[in-house]
């Protein structure tokens, strides 16, 4: 939870987990007065400015700020004894679909608990590391009945951070405001049950603020309909504008949302309801309500530039390494 305080032109933010707690704001007096106050009332222990919380590292930056989870990297590089192994430029290979049944050359693994705590500790690295969200949405699936491929590529994975573990989202200062989302979607893309993959992107300020690769929860009947269901992001930018209000930040609309779809743009545009449309009619209402209330405003992209393309898809060596870069990852700790 986010609390604003506002008094006299002075705004305190405070984010508690648990036990503990973190405050910013725009007057340090004022904050150490605040620190003063809960002093008086609990018990508390003041680590100082902040440097490490929830296993991610805060590093200052002379245009921002770095969340790195390095130590988390390398500690779980070390738990699975790969500190020394031979890094992989790219998380996953180009289009591999994972296999979903157990064949001859390919058996369950026994040891299923071991499996799940390696995927449950990369969950957590897709904090900070949006590179491999796509890869661990597609390993997180098989959970329940792993088999041995999937220990391989989850080992790939591990070698591809082997080569940058301190890597990470960088938030840079910005006097102008800009938000914006990128939207994609992969049509069709599991075998199995035929359901597309979405993800998203959402930049404020030219900074990686929210993403996420997911599998949709229904089959699409088109190209057409997957990109348009993962255009539903607009709930993600409806969100975000709420939280913006609430700090007091001024933002102007509509808010750009690029998609390399045409068919799902001109779906989004049009006011006419088609009969070919009436099967996935609440997303459809939602994404015409915002555009028609200038809320959002549907860009067309060059399918080469869509940086979402790393959360819905394996992607070779040289496109991976290119969108990577559209994602601003940022390791402060190479030179």
């Amino acid at each position: 939870m986010i609390f604003l305080c506002s008094q006299r032109l002075v705004n305190l933010f405070f984010l508690p987990y648990l036990s503990m707690l973190i405050i910013t704001g725009n007057n340090a007096h004022e904050i150490e007065k605040f620190k003063s106050v809960l002093t008086e009332k609990f018990l508390i222990k003041d680590l100082g400015e902040l440097k490490y919380f929830l296993g991610i590292e805060i590093l200052k930056d002379k245009n921002g700020v770095c969340l790195s989870q390095r130590k988390y990297c390398l500690d779980l590089l070390k738990d699975f004894g790969l500190l020394g192994c031979k890094p992989m430029k790219s998380p996953l290979e180009a289009n591999v679909v994972l296999a979903s049944k157990e064949s001859q050359n390919d058996k369950l693994l026994t040891n299923v608990t071991e499996y799940q705590k390696l995927i449950g500790k990369l969950i957590y690295l897709t904090i900070t590391r949006p590179d491999i969200a796509y890869s661990v949405q597609c390993l997180s699936q098989y959970m329940h009945a792993p088999l041995q491929s999937h220990l391989k590529v989850a080992f790939r994975v591990l070698r591809y951070l082997k080569g940058s573990p301190g890597k990470g989202i960088v938030i840079d200062k910005s006097k102008e405001f800009g938000l914006c989302a990128y939207s994609d979607a992969d049509w069709g893309k599991c075998l199995s049950s035929r359901r597309s993959v979405s993800g998203y992107l959402v930049y404020l300020n030219g900074s990686l603020v929210s993403w996420k690769s997911k599998k949709q929860a229904t089959v699409s009947r088109s190209s057409a309909e997957s990109e348009y269901r993962c255009l539903a992001t607009t709930c993600e930018i409806v969100c975000i504008l709420k939280i913006l209000k609430d700090l007091n930040v001024q933002y102007t609309l509509p808010i750009n949302i690029f998609c390399d779809c045409k068919p799902a743009i001109q779906i989004g545009n049009n006011p006419v309801f088609h009969e070919r449309t009436k099967h996935f009619e609440i997303n459809l209402h939602l994404v015409r309500e915002k555009v028609s209330n200038g809320v959002i405003n549907l860009v067309k992209i060059v399918s080469d530039e869509q940086p979402t393309d790393l959360l819905t898809k394996g992607l070779n060596i040289v496109a991976h390494h290119y969108l990577c870069s559209k994602l601003r990852l940022k390791d402060l700790f190479q030179s």
